[in-house]
């Protein structure tokens, strides 16, 4: 799993660097003792790089509305930790960007649902990570978020 997310991050390491529009956002990793599960890695990262390119776009979106200073002391975050909860392992991706809008927040895994621009996003990202959580590995996918605070993802797979 650590593998996984591990090299995702190193992918998307350019979409990560500082730019003209903001700092670098920060990625904080936590990864608990997890045993190894069975699982399809490939799919998982498919997952993972959904999620946090996603994450990516919304805090580049969020950088618009601020200046580069307030940007630079209260820096971009995605943190990312792993740990056992009773017989599963849970993986959360979170992010300090601006969170999703409750009208929306139950559409986010419909298939062709997105909030990006024409020729931005497909709508099949999340929609396929979570067939790919539900249906592939017998998991669960959540989203948490209130606008302004942020966005979490908590995936559950079973040991």
């Amino acid at each position: 799993m650590r593998e996984g997310i591990e090299s995702t991050i190193l992918i998307l390491r350019h979409r990560l660097k500082a730019n003209e529009q903001r700092p670098a956002i920060e990625v904080t990793t936590d990864y608990g003792n997890i045993p190894i599960i069975d699982c399809f890695p490939g799919q998982l990262n498919q997952v993972f790089m959904n999620i946090l390119a996603n994450a990516i776009d919304a805090l580049d979106e969020a950088s618009q509305n601020r200046n580069f200073a307030d940007m630079e002391t209260n820096p971009h975050r995605i943190t990312i930790q792993t740990a056992m909860e009773k017989d599963q392992v849970k993986i959360a991706i979170s992010d300090n960007g601006p969170g999703i809008p409750a009208p929306i927040k139950h559409k986010i895994f419909d298939h062709l649902f997105t909030t990006k621009a024409a020729g931005k996003g497909t709508g099949l990202g999340l929609a396929i990570a979570q067939q790919i959580i539900v249906k592939a590995h017998s998991g669960t996918i959540a989203v948490h978020s209130e606008p302004g605070q942020g966005t979490e993802f908590c995936i559950r797979l079973p040991c």
